[in-house]
C-alpha cells in the first residue's frame, strides 16, 4: 500500500526538470502513489513519513525493457565464462564446477566466435566425463553440450561439435530453466532486490514459459518489488487470447503486473553467426544468417496478435529481419517493438517513427559486442548498433539489457548510450551517442515515446541518485549510486 511521503531537499534531474525555474532543491510531496506537488525546500507541510534527500538527485524510475527473468534470476548459480580465452580453458573450467542438485553442470557467457581453437564434443567429453555439462553462449542462441548431456536431452546424434543452435538451443535453455517453482521464485525476489538497488521500478519479461501463470503467483506470495509487463511466445499466442488477455491488463492484484506483447523471435544472433544479413559474415562469406520465421508467418501472427489486442516485439538482429519484420507491422497495422536491431538499413530507419515502432536496444551490447562486429560484419553496409541514427530519423528507442546477456544494470546501458565508451577507455562508433537526457527518458517506462517525469499528477516511480548524471563521466554512470529507489511512493530499496 502506498503510503504520504515528502522527498525533502532533492533535485530534479531527469524529465520533468525541465518545468522548474531552478536547479535548486525542492521538496516532493506523494500521496496515493502519484507525485502531487513540488515546490522550494521547505514550502510544503510534512505528512507523517518524511525522507530527506540531502541535495540528492532524483529522475524517474529506471525499466530495463528486455529481461529473461528467471534465465537471469538463476545465473548466481551457474559459472561464469565471459572471460574464458579458448575452448579448451572453457572446457578445463566447467572440469572444476561442482554439479548442481540435478546432475548438471552449468555454464554461461562463452563466445566462441573469438577463441582461437573451435568447440568439439570431443573436448568437452574429455574435458568433463560423464557429468553432463551445459554451456550457454553469450547470445544464448547456441548451447554446447558434452555427450552425457546430448544423451540425457535425448539430442545425441548432433554434429561432432556437440553445439545445438537455434531452436533446440532454446530448448535446452527451457529445461534449464524449468526449476521448482519454489526454486524459481526465490531466485526471481533476490534477483529483484539486487534490481531496485539500482533504481530498477520495471521490467519486461521475455521468459519463455506461460508468465502469465508464474506472476500471478508470484504476486500471490507477496512479490511488490517491481512492475512487470510479460511477453507470451508463439506457441501460447491462443491460450492468452482465448484467456482474453490484451497489453495493458493487469494480471492479479495491485496493478503492478501487466499483459505485454507477443515476442517473435524471427533470426538468429551475431555471436552464433545466425542473424539475417544482406552481406556474408566475414568468417564464411557464404553464410547470410537466416529468417526463422518466414515473412508469411511472421504476418500471420502479428495480424492475429493485432485483432486480439496484443502488441508485438519481433526479434530482429540482422538488417534483412528489421526489414521484414518493418514489412509485417506495415501490412499488419501492429504496434510495439523491433528487439535489438543491432544491424538495420539506412532506408529504414525512418520507418520505425513512420510507423509508430519503437527500437527496444540494449547499449550495453555495443561495447560488449565489439569485437565481434569488427570480426564479423566489417562488410556490412547498414548501421550497426545505431542509437543516435535511429533518433535523429525521429525514432522512439527504449533501454534495457536482454539479461543475463548483458548484467541488469541500467546504468551500464546508459553510460553506453551516452559515452560508447568501454571500461578500458575505448570509444566504438561515438557518432551514435545521445545525450543524458534522451538516455534517461530511453531508460523509463516506454522509453523515449513514454510520458515518465517527476512533475505532479506523474506516477511516483522513483530514482534517488547520489550524483548528478548530467556531470559525470562514463565511469560515474556505471557505477552511478542509488541512494533510494520508489515504487508508487513506496521504498523498494
Amino acid at each position: 500500500m502506498s503510503t504520504d511521503l515528502l522527498l525533502r531537499s532533492v533535485r530534479v534531474a531527469g524529465a520533468g526538470r525541465e518545468l522548474l525555474p531552478t536547479d535548486e532543491p525542492v521538496d516532493i510531496l506523494i500521496r496515493g502513489g502519484l507525485i502531487t506537488d513540488i515546490a522550494p525546500t521547505g514550502n510544503l507541510r510534512a505528512p507523517a513519513d518524511v525522507l530527506d534527500g540531502d541535495g540528492a538527485w532524483v529522475i524517474p524510475g529506471l525499466w530495463d525493457h528486455h529481461v529473461h527473468t528467471v534465465q537471469w534470476a538463476l545465473t548466481a548459480q551457474r559459472e561464469p565464462l565471459h572471460d574464458a580465452e579458448s575452448a579448451a580453458d572453457a572446457a578445463a573450467r566447467m572440469s572444476r564446477v561442482a554439479p548442481l542438485s540435478d546432475g548438471r553442470r552449468i555454464g554461461i557467457g562463452f563466445r566462441d566466435a573469438l577463441w582461437p581453437d573451435a568447440p568439439t564434443r570431443a573436448l568437452l567429453d574429455q574435458m568433463t566425463g560423464d557429468v553432463p555439462t551445459y554451456l550457454l553462449n553469450a547470445d544464448v542462441h547456441s548451447v554446447w553440450l558434452n555427450s552425457a548431456a546430448l544423451r540425457r536431452e535425448a539430442f545425441d546424434g548432433q554434429d561432432d561439435d556437440g553445439m545445438l543452435r537455434e531452436e533446440p538451443a532454446f530448448e535446452i535453455s527451457r529445461r534449464l530453466n524449468a526449476v521448482d517453482d519454489a526454486m524459481a521464485d526465490a531466485a526471481v525476489a533476490e534477483a529483484a532486490r539486487r534490481a531496485a538497488a539500482r533504481g530498477i521500478v520495471g521490467l519486461v519479461d521475455f521468459d519463455m514459459g506461460w508468465n502469465a501463470g508464474a506472476w500471478a503467483r508470484r504476486l500471490a506470495a507477496g512479490f511488490d518489488v517491481h512492475r512487470v509487463e510479460f511477453a507470451v511466445y508463439p506457441h501460447d499466442l491462443e491460450r492468452a487470447v482465448a484467456e482474453g488477455l490484451r497489453t495493458g491488463d493487469p494480471v492479479g492484484e495491485g496493478g503492478l503486473v501487466r499483459m505485454g506483447p507477443l515476442k517473435v523471435i524471427a533470426d538468429g544472433s551475431l555471436g552464433t553467426r545466425t542473424a539475417a544479413c544482406s552481406h556474408g559474415y566475414d568468417d564464411t562469406p557464404s553464410n547470410h544468417g537466416a529468417l526463422t520465421v518466414p515473412p508469411e508467418r511472421l504476418h500471420e501472427l502479428l495480424g492475429r496478435a493485432a485483432g486480439a489486442g496484443i502488441e508485438a516485439a519481433v526479434h530482429a538482429i540482422g538488417d534483412v529481419t528489421a526489414t521484414a519484420a518493418l514489412d509485417a507491422f506495415t501490412d499488419t497495422g501492429q504496434t510495439g517493438t523491433i528487439e535489438h536491431a543491432q544491424l538495420v538499413r539506412h532506408a529504414d530507419l525512418a520507418r520505425f517513427a513512420r510507423l509508430g515502432v519503437a527500437a527496444s536496444i540494449q547499449p550495453r551490447h555495443a561495447i560488449d559486442d565489439r569485437a565481434l562486429v569488427d570480426l564479423l560484419w566489417s562488410s556490412q553496409s547498414s548501421v550497426a548498433y545505431p542509437i543516435a541514427s535511429l533518433r535523429s530519423a525521429g525514432a522512439g528507442v527504449r533501454f534495457g539489457s536482454d539479461a543475463p546477456v548483458a548484467p541488469l544494470d541500467p546504468w551500464h546501458a546508459i553510460s553506453a548510450a551516452v559515452t560508447r565508451e568501454s571500461e578500458d577507455g575505448t570509444l566504438w562508433h561515438p557518432e551514435e551517442r545521445v545525450d543524458i537526457d534522451t538516455a534517461l527518458r530511453a531508460s523509463a517506462h516506454h522509453g523515449t515515446d513514454g510520458t515518465s517525469a517527476v512533475t505532479p499528477g506523474g506516477v511516483a516511480d522513483l530514482v534517488l541518485c547520489g550524483a548528478d548524471p548530467h556531470s559525470t563521466d562514463a565511469a560515474t554512470l556505471r557505477v552511478m549510486p542509488v541512494e533510494a529507489t520508489f515504487v508508487a511512493g513506496r521504498r523498494t530499496h
